[in-house]
């Protein structure tokens, strides 16, 4: 009877890490199909804007789709860096674009502040 219940805990322990595994995998799928910034469509090319001290520049893109409304993709450069790219902002039924440089690491693109090079928008986390 003891070996009955070892057996138990051991499949029970079992089945509690492969579902966990299991939901970690679908989780990673759904967050890369739905909510990575580095899957977003490249667009057309809008405007750009350097940082004051030339560290990075800021290029934005409208994607047009045809089933849906307008959206602006803004990428980070990073000059110093042999022109690694980052995208910091996405936001839809948008096809203008206004970058605006405020100090070397602040920069509002249409009206939303980002500390770069790590914040970032996207409006679908809103």
């Amino acid at each position: 009877m003891v070996d009955k219940k070892a057996r138990r805990k051991k499949f029970i322990r079992i089945l509690l890490m492969v579902s966990a595994l299991f939901l970690g995998v679908v989780g990673y799928a759904i967050y890369w199909a739905f909510f990575d910034m580095n899957r977003l469509p490249k667009g057309e090319y809008l405007t750009e804007a350097i940082s004051p001290d030339g560290t990075y520049t800021v290029k934005s893109y409208v994607n047009s789709p045809s089933l849906s409304a307008d959206a602006v993709r803004g990428e980070i450069i990073f000059n110093k860096k042999n022109g690694k790219t980052k995208n910091i902002y996405w936001n839809y039924r948008e096809s203008r674009a206004t970058i605006e440089w405020l100090d070397h690491q602040t920069v509002v693109i249409n009206g939303h502040k980002l500390q770069v090079p790590n914040e970032k928008f996207d409006w679908r986390r809103e």
